[in-house]
């Protein structure tokens, strides 16, 4: 990517952060939880993105989305360590696709700890599908046209000619199902 002098890049000190170093099937395991503790920040950081189009201006955000995850897992790891563990070894060892279906009495019980000592539901299927209004407190940047009137570009001038098309040179495609 080229870029050029006018262009403000942030201090390496400026992005450094924790990084959250887990495997994939720790991530699958905690993901319905880890959406759920962290959705509000992670909607925030999103809309900021989406808005500003500049992942710059919205560092301080996804800091907080950082610390917010690694809080998560440290809270996770004081209460249902056990259980986790059980339940992301089944589903890193049950099948070459990490597969849930192999290990929902392992997911049962990481489940019932999460919801009896961290007091955390597991969201329903399609919980993350579905449409929610999200409200921020930031003011909404300027020259952002409102959501609710979007700008629908102008139709289409006119549409191509429709000339008849000539009959096929070797005949319909259904002859053969017509016998």
């Amino acid at each position: 990517m080229v870029i050029t002098n006018e262009v403000d890049l942030p201090e390496f000190s400026a992005l450094n952060v924790p990084e959250v170093n887990l495997s994939t099937t720790t991530l699958m395991s905690a993901a319905p939880y880890l959406g759920k503790a962290c959705e509000s920040i992670n909607n925030e950081f999103m809309l900021c993105r989406q808005e500003l189009k500049d992942p710059r201006q919205c560092l301080e955000l996804g800091k907080q989305v950082t610390a917010c995850t690694m809080d998560f897992f440290r809270r996770l790891k004081k209460n249902c360590l056990q259980e986790f563990n059980q339940y992301a070894n089944c589903i890193d060892k049950s099948s070459g696709d990490y597969s849930f279906r192999h290990c929902r009495k392992t997911q049962s019980a990481f489940d019932y700890c999460m919801s009896d000592k961290l007091c955390m539901v597991r969201p329903g299927f399609g919980y993350f599908c579905r449409a929610r209004i999200h409200s921020s407190s930031r003011p909404q940047p300027a020259g952002t046209p409102c959501p609710c009137h979007p700008v629908v570009p102008d139709a289409t001038p006119s549409l191509p000619d429709c000339k008849p098309r000539p009959p096929a040179r070797f005949g319909s495609r259904y002859y053969w199902m017509t016998e």
